[in-house]
Protein backbone atom coordinates (compact mmCIF):
# COMPACT_ATOMS: atom_id res chain seq x y z
CA UNK A 1 0.00 0.00 0.00
CA UNK A 2 3.00 2.35 -0.02
CA UNK A 3 3.12 5.02 -3.21
CA UNK A 4 5.76 7.25 -2.12
CA UNK A 5 9.58 6.39 -1.09
CA UNK A 6 11.12 3.69 1.16
CA UNK A 7 9.19 4.91 4.65
CA UNK A 8 6.20 3.37 5.56
CA UNK A 9 5.35 6.05 8.35
CA UNK A 10 4.55 8.61 5.34
CA UNK A 11 0.93 9.04 3.70
CA UNK A 12 0.65 8.04 -0.02
CA UNK A 13 1.13 11.32 -2.08
CA UNK A 14 3.35 13.21 0.15
CA UNK A 15 6.94 13.86 -0.16
CA UNK A 16 9.61 13.44 1.72
CA UNK A 17 10.18 16.01 5.44
CA UNK A 18 12.53 18.90 4.80
CA UNK A 19 14.94 16.79 7.65
CA UNK A 20 15.37 13.53 5.41
CA UNK A 21 18.57 11.82 5.11
CA UNK A 22 21.51 13.58 2.66
CA UNK A 23 20.68 10.60 0.61
CA UNK A 24 17.09 11.56 -0.05
CA UNK A 25 18.48 15.13 -1.39
CA UNK A 26 20.89 14.56 -3.80
CA UNK A 27 20.46 12.81 -7.25
CA UNK A 28 18.83 9.61 -6.73
CA UNK A 29 16.33 11.61 -4.62
CA UNK A 30 15.27 14.03 -7.54
CA UNK A 31 14.63 10.55 -9.19
CA UNK A 32 12.71 8.64 -7.10
CA UNK A 33 10.48 11.67 -6.14
CA UNK A 34 10.14 12.03 -10.39
CA UNK A 35 9.22 8.28 -10.25
CA UNK A 36 7.39 8.83 -7.90
CA UNK A 37 4.78 11.64 -9.82
CA UNK A 38 5.04 9.25 -12.70
CA UNK A 39 3.47 6.27 -10.62
CA UNK A 40 0.52 8.60 -9.18
CA UNK A 41 -0.06 10.06 -13.13
CA UNK A 42 -0.58 6.45 -14.10
CA UNK A 43 -2.55 5.38 -10.92
CA UNK A 44 -5.00 8.40 -11.83
CA UNK A 45 -5.60 7.43 -15.13
CA UNK A 46 -6.46 4.02 -14.52
CA UNK A 47 -8.76 5.01 -11.39
CA UNK A 48 -10.33 7.34 -14.48
CA UNK A 49 -10.49 4.76 -17.04
CA UNK A 50 -11.83 2.32 -13.93
CA UNK A 51 -14.72 4.32 -13.44
CA UNK A 52 -15.98 4.77 -16.52
CA UNK A 53 -15.42 1.28 -17.06
CA UNK A 54 -17.12 0.16 -13.60
CA UNK A 55 -20.49 -0.73 -13.25
CA UNK A 56 -23.50 0.82 -11.04
CA UNK A 57 -22.45 -2.36 -7.72
CA UNK A 58 -19.03 -1.04 -8.04
CA UNK A 59 -19.55 3.19 -8.52
CA UNK A 60 -21.74 2.22 -5.49
CA UNK A 61 -19.63 0.43 -3.27
CA UNK A 62 -16.42 3.52 -4.30
CA UNK A 63 -18.91 6.17 -3.24
CA UNK A 64 -20.04 4.48 0.09
CA UNK A 65 -15.50 3.97 1.06
CA UNK A 66 -15.04 7.52 0.29
CA UNK A 67 -18.02 8.65 1.87
CA UNK A 68 -16.84 6.56 5.38
CA UNK A 69 -13.30 7.95 4.37
CA UNK A 70 -15.27 11.72 4.22
CA UNK A 71 -16.83 11.64 7.57
CA UNK A 72 -13.26 11.25 8.87
CA UNK A 73 -10.93 13.53 6.60
CA UNK A 74 -10.53 17.26 7.81
CA UNK A 75 -13.22 19.17 5.92
CA UNK A 76 -9.88 21.49 5.20
CA UNK A 77 -8.00 18.82 3.50
CA UNK A 78 -10.95 17.78 1.02
CA UNK A 79 -11.75 19.09 -2.54
CA UNK A 80 -14.56 22.32 -2.05
CA UNK A 81 -16.83 20.44 -3.93
CA UNK A 82 -16.88 17.57 -1.48
CA UNK A 83 -17.08 19.56 2.04
CA UNK A 84 -20.33 20.28 2.25
CA UNK A 85 -21.01 16.29 1.86
CA UNK A 86 -18.98 15.94 4.68
CA UNK A 87 -22.05 17.02 7.12
CA UNK A 88 -24.17 14.77 6.14
CA UNK A 89 -25.51 11.61 8.35
CA UNK A 90 -23.51 9.05 6.86
CA UNK A 91 -26.47 6.83 5.27
CA UNK A 92 -27.14 10.23 3.39
CA UNK A 93 -23.24 10.83 2.67
CA UNK A 94 -23.33 7.45 0.48
CA UNK A 95 -26.62 8.21 -1.08
CA UNK A 96 -27.36 11.79 -2.11
CA UNK A 97 -23.26 12.52 -2.24
CA UNK A 98 -22.61 10.15 -4.51
CA UNK A 99 -22.11 11.58 -7.92
CA UNK A 100 -20.00 14.70 -6.31
CA UNK A 101 -17.59 11.92 -4.44
CA UNK A 102 -17.31 9.66 -7.63
CA UNK A 103 -15.83 12.83 -9.74
CA UNK A 104 -13.70 13.92 -7.36
CA UNK A 105 -12.14 10.21 -7.09
CA UNK A 106 -11.50 10.76 -10.51
CA UNK A 107 -10.44 14.27 -11.53
CA UNK A 108 -9.29 15.93 -7.90
CA UNK A 109 -5.59 14.93 -7.92
CA UNK A 110 -4.85 12.83 -4.18
CA UNK A 111 -8.40 12.51 -3.20
CA UNK A 112 -8.24 9.15 -3.57
CA UNK A 113 -4.74 8.27 -2.48
CA UNK A 114 -6.45 10.69 0.59
CA UNK A 115 -9.14 7.86 0.92
CA UNK A 116 -6.84 4.74 0.69
CA UNK A 117 -4.33 6.17 3.09
CA UNK A 118 -6.76 6.72 5.86
CA UNK A 119 -8.40 3.49 5.22
CA UNK A 120 -5.51 1.98 5.42
CA UNK A 121 -3.79 3.65 8.60
CA UNK A 122 -7.40 3.69 10.51
CA UNK A 123 -9.45 1.00 9.31
CA UNK A 124 -7.52 -1.76 7.61
CA UNK A 125 -10.21 -4.44 8.85
CA UNK A 126 -12.67 -3.09 6.83
CA UNK A 127 -10.52 -2.14 3.99
CA UNK A 128 -9.85 -6.00 3.27
CA UNK A 129 -12.83 -7.58 4.62
CA UNK A 130 -12.35 -11.44 5.66
CA UNK A 131 -15.20 -12.77 3.59
CA UNK A 132 -14.36 -12.56 -0.04
CA UNK A 133 -16.39 -9.64 -1.95
CA UNK A 134 -15.84 -9.46 -5.57
CA UNK A 135 -17.75 -5.58 -5.71
CA UNK A 136 -15.90 -4.97 -2.27
CA UNK A 137 -12.60 -5.56 -4.33
CA UNK A 138 -13.13 -4.25 -7.21
CA UNK A 139 -13.76 -0.49 -5.35
CA UNK A 140 -10.32 -1.04 -3.56
CA UNK A 141 -8.55 -1.96 -6.97
CA UNK A 142 -10.93 1.57 -8.66
CA UNK A 143 -8.97 3.73 -5.48
CA UNK A 144 -5.70 2.26 -5.34
CA UNK A 145 -5.59 2.63 -9.42
CA UNK A 146 -4.63 -1.08 -9.77
CA UNK A 147 -4.18 -2.33 -13.35
CA UNK A 148 -5.23 -5.58 -12.22
CA UNK A 149 -8.91 -3.87 -11.01
CA UNK A 150 -9.99 -3.84 -14.84
CA UNK A 151 -10.43 -7.84 -14.50
CA UNK A 152 -12.24 -7.37 -11.36
CA UNK A 153 -14.46 -4.51 -12.15
CA UNK A 154 -14.81 -6.86 -15.34
CA UNK A 155 -16.24 -9.54 -13.51
CA UNK A 156 -18.46 -7.74 -11.50
CA UNK A 157 -19.81 -6.59 -14.79
CA UNK A 158 -20.13 -9.89 -16.17
CA UNK A 159 -21.97 -11.35 -12.45
CA UNK A 160 -24.05 -8.23 -13.00
CA UNK A 161 -25.15 -8.84 -17.09
CA UNK A 162 -25.90 -12.81 -15.98
CA UNK A 163 -28.33 -11.97 -13.12
CA UNK A 164 -30.21 -9.52 -15.10
CA UNK A 165 -30.14 -11.96 -18.11
CA UNK A 166 -31.34 -14.83 -15.73
CA UNK A 167 -34.05 -12.22 -13.97
CA UNK A 168 -35.23 -11.24 -17.88
CA UNK A 169 -35.20 -14.08 -18.68
CA UNK A 170 -37.18 -15.85 -15.72
CA UNK A 171 -39.36 -13.06 -16.17
CA UNK A 172 -39.53 -13.87 -19.63
CA UNK A 173 -40.80 -17.72 -19.17
CA UNK A 174 -43.21 -16.61 -16.51
CA UNK A 175 -44.75 -14.45 -18.89
CA UNK A 176 -44.68 -16.83 -21.46
CA UNK A 177 -46.75 -19.71 -18.64
CA UNK A 178 -49.29 -16.43 -18.29
CA UNK A 179 -49.93 -16.21 -21.75
CA UNK A 180 -50.19 -19.51 -22.41
CA UNK A 181 -52.56 -20.20 -19.95
CA UNK A 182 -54.68 -17.52 -20.97
CA UNK A 183 -54.40 -18.50 -24.70
CA UNK A 184 -56.03 -21.92 -23.28
CA UNK A 185 -58.45 -20.02 -21.09
CA UNK A 186 -59.85 -17.81 -24.59
CA UNK A 187 -59.42 -20.94 -26.68
CA UNK A 188 -61.88 -22.82 -23.98
CA UNK A 189 -64.31 -19.97 -23.86
CA UNK A 190 -64.56 -19.52 -27.79
CA UNK A 191 -65.73 -22.98 -28.39
CA UNK A 192 -68.07 -22.93 -25.80
CA UNK A 193 -69.40 -19.54 -27.36
CA UNK A 194 -69.77 -21.33 -30.34
CA UNK A 195 -71.64 -24.63 -29.44
CA UNK A 196 -73.65 -21.82 -27.55
CA UNK A 197 -74.65 -20.10 -30.61
CA UNK A 198 -75.06 -22.81 -32.53
CA UNK A 199 -77.96 -24.62 -30.31
CA UNK A 200 -79.57 -20.96 -30.16
CA UNK A 201 -79.75 -20.87 -33.49
CA UNK A 202 -81.15 -23.84 -34.51
CA UNK A 203 -83.94 -23.50 -31.81
CA UNK A 204 -84.55 -19.72 -33.20
CA UNK A 205 -84.52 -21.08 -36.94
CA UNK A 206 -87.70 -24.04 -35.93
CA UNK A 207 -89.48 -21.40 -33.70
CA UNK A 208 -89.83 -18.82 -36.48
CA UNK A 209 -90.48 -21.13 -39.35
CA UNK A 210 -93.21 -21.69 -37.01
CA UNK A 211 -94.65 -18.99 -36.24
CA UNK A 212 -94.15 -17.82 -40.11
CA UNK A 213 -96.31 -21.27 -41.45
CA UNK A 214 -99.45 -19.72 -38.60
CA UNK A 215 -99.30 -16.13 -39.91
CA UNK A 216 -99.44 -17.79 -43.64
CA UNK A 217 -102.80 -19.36 -42.67
CA UNK A 218 -104.15 -16.35 -40.92
CA UNK A 219 -103.59 -14.45 -43.92
CA UNK A 220 -105.37 -16.48 -45.97
CA UNK A 221 -107.98 -16.95 -43.47
CA UNK A 222 -108.40 -13.18 -43.78
CA UNK A 223 -108.49 -12.55 -47.00
CA UNK A 224 -110.88 -15.27 -47.64
CA UNK A 225 -112.78 -13.12 -45.23
CA UNK A 226 -112.38 -9.78 -47.08
CA UNK A 227 -113.32 -11.33 -50.42
CA UNK A 228 -117.01 -12.35 -49.24
CA UNK A 229 -117.65 -9.00 -47.48
CA UNK A 230 -116.71 -7.70 -51.07
CA UNK A 231 -119.04 -10.19 -52.97
CA UNK A 232 -121.64 -8.81 -50.33
CA UNK A 233 -121.01 -5.56 -50.80
CA UNK A 234 -121.57 -6.04 -54.58
CA UNK A 235 -124.67 -7.71 -54.10
CA UNK A 236 -126.04 -4.99 -52.19
CA UNK A 237 -125.04 -2.24 -54.55
CA UNK A 238 -126.69 -4.08 -57.29
CA UNK A 239 -129.67 -4.76 -55.85
CA UNK A 240 -130.31 -1.16 -54.99
CA UNK A 241 -129.11 -0.06 -58.48
CA UNK A 242 -132.10 -2.51 -59.34
CA UNK A 243 -134.30 -0.91 -57.35
CA UNK A 244 -133.72 3.05 -58.28
CA UNK A 245 -134.21 2.02 -62.47
CA UNK A 246 -137.69 0.46 -61.10
CA UNK A 247 -138.80 3.77 -58.99
CA UNK A 248 -138.06 5.75 -61.83
CA UNK A 249 -139.92 3.59 -64.59
CA UNK A 250 -143.07 3.70 -62.12
CA UNK A 251 -143.20 7.47 -61.68
CA UNK A 252 -142.70 7.82 -65.62
CA UNK A 253 -145.99 5.48 -65.89
CA UNK A 254 -147.62 7.30 -63.35
CA UNK A 255 -147.02 11.12 -64.76
CA UNK A 256 -148.64 9.47 -68.01
CA UNK A 257 -151.37 8.30 -66.21
CA UNK A 258 -151.88 11.03 -63.75
CA UNK A 259 -154.89 12.60 -65.83
CA UNK A 260 -156.49 8.98 -66.22
CA UNK A 261 -159.03 7.52 -64.23
CA UNK A 262 -159.63 6.62 -60.96
CA UNK A 263 -158.91 3.22 -61.78
CA UNK A 264 -155.65 5.05 -63.51
CA UNK A 265 -154.79 6.49 -59.57
CA UNK A 266 -155.86 3.40 -58.07
CA UNK A 267 -153.16 1.17 -60.13
CA UNK A 268 -150.76 4.43 -58.81
CA UNK A 269 -151.81 4.30 -55.36
CA UNK A 270 -150.80 0.50 -55.79
CA UNK A 271 -147.85 0.59 -57.32
CA UNK A 272 -146.84 3.44 -54.52
CA UNK A 273 -147.62 0.93 -51.98
CA UNK A 274 -145.69 -1.51 -54.05
CA UNK A 275 -142.47 0.47 -54.21
CA UNK A 276 -142.68 1.12 -50.25
CA UNK A 277 -142.86 -2.61 -49.98
CA UNK A 278 -139.83 -2.71 -52.41
CA UNK A 279 -138.48 -0.23 -49.83
CA UNK A 280 -139.14 -2.25 -46.91
CA UNK A 281 -137.70 -5.55 -48.16
CA UNK A 282 -134.93 -3.83 -49.11
CA UNK A 283 -134.12 -2.61 -46.18
CA UNK A 284 -134.90 -5.69 -44.27
CA UNK A 285 -132.45 -7.29 -46.79
CA UNK A 286 -129.90 -4.90 -46.23
CA UNK A 287 -130.13 -4.87 -42.55
CA UNK A 288 -129.96 -8.70 -43.08
CA UNK A 289 -126.51 -8.41 -45.25
CA UNK A 290 -125.28 -5.54 -42.60
CA UNK A 291 -125.64 -8.15 -39.74
CA UNK A 292 -124.20 -11.47 -41.51
CA UNK A 293 -121.03 -8.76 -42.25
CA UNK A 294 -121.01 -7.75 -39.24
CA UNK A 295 -120.74 -11.22 -37.86
CA UNK A 296 -117.88 -12.49 -40.29
CA UNK A 297 -115.75 -8.97 -39.54
CA UNK A 298 -116.71 -10.08 -35.50
CA UNK A 299 -115.56 -13.81 -36.55
CA UNK A 300 -112.15 -12.83 -38.23
CA UNK A 301 -111.37 -10.26 -34.99
CA UNK A 302 -112.41 -12.86 -33.03
CA UNK A 303 -109.55 -15.52 -34.94
CA UNK A 304 -107.01 -13.01 -35.04
CA UNK A 305 -107.24 -12.25 -31.15
CA UNK A 306 -107.29 -15.63 -31.12
CA UNK A 307 -103.98 -16.25 -32.94
CA UNK A 308 -102.54 -12.86 -30.40
CA UNK A 309 -103.24 -14.58 -27.43
CA UNK A 310 -102.09 -17.86 -28.74
CA UNK A 311 -98.94 -16.51 -29.72
CA UNK A 312 -98.43 -14.27 -26.49
CA UNK A 313 -98.54 -10.69 -28.35
CA UNK A 314 -99.84 -7.28 -26.79
CA UNK A 315 -102.18 -5.37 -28.55
CA UNK A 316 -101.25 -1.16 -29.24
CA UNK A 317 -97.73 -1.71 -27.01
CA UNK A 318 -95.53 0.96 -28.96
CA UNK A 319 -92.74 -1.05 -27.32
CA UNK A 320 -93.42 -3.98 -29.30
CA UNK A 321 -93.08 -2.08 -32.68
CA UNK A 322 -90.97 -3.86 -34.65
CA UNK A 323 -88.78 -0.77 -34.99
CA UNK A 324 -88.37 -0.87 -30.93
CA UNK A 325 -87.20 -4.75 -30.98
CA UNK A 326 -84.57 -4.84 -33.76
CA UNK A 327 -84.08 -8.60 -35.09
CA UNK A 328 -84.21 -11.03 -37.50
CA UNK A 329 -86.70 -10.33 -40.21
CA UNK A 330 -87.83 -11.12 -43.74
CA UNK A 331 -87.07 -9.74 -46.94
CA UNK A 332 -89.70 -9.57 -49.83
CA UNK A 333 -89.76 -8.08 -53.69
CA UNK A 334 -87.33 -5.61 -54.90
CA UNK A 335 -89.36 -2.24 -54.75
CA UNK A 336 -89.32 0.79 -57.90
CA UNK A 337 -86.94 3.86 -56.30
CA UNK A 338 -89.15 7.11 -55.84
CA UNK A 339 -87.93 9.96 -57.36
CA UNK A 340 -90.84 12.77 -56.67
CA UNK A 341 -92.92 13.87 -53.80
CA UNK A 342 -96.10 12.81 -54.90
CA UNK A 343 -95.14 9.31 -54.98
CA UNK A 344 -93.69 9.71 -51.71
CA UNK A 345 -97.39 11.22 -50.42
CA UNK A 346 -98.62 8.08 -52.44
CA UNK A 347 -96.55 5.65 -50.36
CA UNK A 348 -96.97 7.50 -46.74
CA UNK A 349 -100.88 7.07 -47.30
CA UNK A 350 -100.92 3.59 -47.46
CA UNK A 351 -101.98 1.85 -43.89
CA UNK A 352 -99.26 1.11 -41.36
CA UNK A 353 -96.64 2.42 -43.03
CA UNK A 354 -93.30 2.67 -41.76
CA UNK A 355 -91.06 5.84 -42.65
CA UNK A 356 -87.14 4.88 -41.88
CA UNK A 357 -84.86 8.32 -42.17
CA UNK A 358 -81.33 8.37 -42.95
CA UNK A 359 -80.44 11.21 -40.68
CA UNK A 360 -77.14 12.67 -41.67
CA UNK A 361 -77.25 12.10 -45.02
CA UNK A 362 -80.57 14.07 -45.30
CA UNK A 363 -79.06 16.81 -43.38
CA UNK A 364 -75.76 16.54 -45.04
CA UNK A 365 -77.38 16.95 -48.50
CA UNK A 366 -80.20 19.74 -47.30
CA UNK A 367 -77.76 21.47 -44.45
CA UNK A 368 -74.14 20.89 -44.47
CA UNK A 369 -73.06 24.02 -43.24
CA UNK A 370 -74.63 23.33 -40.02
CA UNK A 371 -73.30 21.55 -36.75
CA UNK A 372 -74.43 17.77 -36.66
CA UNK A 373 -76.72 18.71 -33.62
CA UNK A 374 -78.04 21.41 -35.01
CA UNK A 375 -78.93 19.29 -38.15
CA UNK A 376 -80.56 16.61 -35.80
CA UNK A 377 -82.67 19.60 -34.39
CA UNK A 378 -84.05 21.04 -37.69
CA UNK A 379 -84.64 17.58 -38.93
CA UNK A 380 -86.65 16.41 -36.18
CA UNK A 381 -88.29 19.62 -36.24
CA UNK A 382 -89.09 19.00 -40.22
CA UNK A 383 -90.11 15.80 -40.19
CA UNK A 384 -92.53 16.25 -37.10
CA UNK A 385 -95.57 17.65 -39.15
CA UNK A 386 -95.07 15.14 -42.00
CA UNK A 387 -95.38 12.15 -39.81
CA UNK A 388 -98.72 14.69 -37.92
CA UNK A 389 -100.30 14.50 -41.23
CA UNK A 390 -100.24 11.05 -42.64
CA UNK A 391 -99.67 9.26 -39.24
CA UNK A 392 -96.43 7.15 -40.28
CA UNK A 393 -94.65 5.21 -38.21
CA UNK A 394 -91.73 7.61 -38.25
CA UNK A 395 -88.08 6.70 -37.44
CA UNK A 396 -84.59 8.54 -37.49
CA UNK A 397 -81.46 6.87 -37.57
CA UNK A 398 -78.31 8.68 -36.75
CA UNK A 399 -74.64 7.41 -35.99
CA UNK A 400 -74.13 7.42 -32.44
CA UNK A 401 -70.13 7.86 -32.16
CA UNK A 402 -69.68 10.93 -30.66
CA UNK A 403 -72.82 11.26 -29.30
CA UNK A 404 -72.36 11.75 -25.23
CA UNK A 405 -75.72 12.32 -24.30
CA UNK A 406 -78.73 9.75 -26.46
CA UNK A 407 -82.33 10.84 -26.35
CA UNK A 408 -84.39 7.64 -24.92
CA UNK A 409 -87.60 8.46 -26.13
CA UNK A 410 -89.69 9.75 -28.80
CA UNK A 411 -89.52 13.69 -30.33
CA UNK A 412 -92.61 15.19 -31.05
CA UNK A 413 -93.98 11.98 -32.29
CA UNK A 414 -90.93 11.00 -34.04
CA UNK A 415 -88.41 7.89 -33.24
CA UNK A 416 -84.96 8.75 -32.80
CA UNK A 417 -82.04 6.11 -32.90
CA UNK A 418 -78.69 6.30 -32.77
CA UNK A 419 -76.18 3.21 -33.28
CA UNK A 420 -74.79 1.71 -31.09
CA UNK A 421 -70.18 2.84 -30.80
CA UNK A 422 -68.33 0.59 -33.59
CA UNK A 423 -71.92 0.05 -35.30
CA UNK A 424 -72.94 1.97 -38.72
CA UNK A 425 -76.05 3.89 -39.35
CA UNK A 426 -76.73 1.90 -42.31
CA UNK A 427 -76.48 -1.36 -40.47
CA UNK A 428 -78.76 -0.07 -37.94
CA UNK A 429 -81.47 1.07 -40.74
CA UNK A 430 -81.26 -2.94 -42.46
CA UNK A 431 -81.70 -3.87 -38.94
CA UNK A 432 -85.06 -2.53 -38.69
CA UNK A 433 -85.99 -2.83 -42.50
CA UNK A 434 -85.29 -6.87 -41.23
CA UNK A 435 -87.45 -6.50 -37.93
CA UNK A 436 -90.72 -5.51 -39.77
CA UNK A 437 -92.78 -8.57 -40.99
CA UNK A 438 -93.70 -9.52 -44.64
CA UNK A 439 -95.84 -7.39 -46.08
CA UNK A 440 -95.63 -3.75 -43.77
CA UNK A 441 -95.03 -0.52 -46.27
CA UNK A 442 -91.72 0.41 -45.51
CA UNK A 443 -90.33 3.62 -47.26
CA UNK A 444 -86.49 4.16 -46.14
CA UNK A 445 -85.09 7.67 -47.36
CA UNK A 446 -80.87 8.05 -48.38
CA UNK A 447 -79.17 8.30 -50.91
CA UNK A 448 -76.41 6.04 -50.15
CA UNK A 449 -76.23 2.90 -52.70
CA UNK A 450 -75.27 0.17 -51.08
CA UNK A 451 -78.28 0.84 -48.23
CA UNK A 452 -80.93 1.70 -51.10
CA UNK A 453 -79.63 -1.85 -53.07
CA UNK A 454 -79.76 -3.83 -49.25
CA UNK A 455 -83.59 -2.24 -48.69
CA UNK A 456 -84.87 -2.55 -52.09
CA UNK A 457 -83.95 -6.40 -52.14
CA UNK A 458 -85.45 -6.63 -48.36
CA UNK A 459 -89.24 -5.10 -49.82
CA UNK A 460 -88.67 -1.66 -48.83
CA UNK A 461 -89.32 1.72 -51.35
CA UNK A 462 -85.92 3.39 -51.34
CA UNK A 463 -86.62 7.15 -51.92
CA UNK A 464 -83.82 9.99 -52.61
CA UNK A 465 -83.07 12.40 -49.49
CA UNK A 466 -83.63 15.03 -52.13
CA UNK A 467 -86.80 13.74 -52.59
CA UNK A 468 -87.58 14.38 -48.77
CA UNK A 469 -85.78 17.81 -48.77
CA UNK A 470 -88.27 18.77 -51.35
CA UNK A 471 -91.51 17.29 -49.60
CA UNK A 472 -90.43 19.12 -46.16
CA UNK A 473 -89.68 22.49 -48.17
CA UNK A 474 -93.94 22.62 -48.78
CA UNK A 475 -94.87 22.15 -45.41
Amino acid sequence: MEEGGDDPGRRPGTTAPPDAPDGAQNGDGHGDAAEDTADDAARAAVRTRLLEQAPDPVRAKVAELASVAVGNIPVTELPPPVRAIARFAPAKRARAGAAPLLAAVGRTEGFAARIVGWWTEERPDGWSPPSPDPVHAAAVAVLEGREEGSGLVRDVGDRQDAVRARAERDAALARVDRLEGEVRRLTAERDEARAAVGSAGEENRDEVAKLRARLRDQGTRVRRAEDEAAALRAAQEAGDGGLRAELEELRRDRDRRRDAAAAAEDRARRATEELAGARRASLEARRADEARLALLVDTVAGAAEGLRHELGLRAADPGARPAELVGAGSGGAPKARVTDPAALDRLLALPEVHLVVDGYNVTKTGWPELSLATQRERLVAAVAPLAARTGAETTLVFDGAGITNVPTHSVRGVRVLFSDPGVLADDLIRSLVGAEPEGRPLVVVTSDRAVVDSVRRSGAHPVPSSVLLSRLSRI
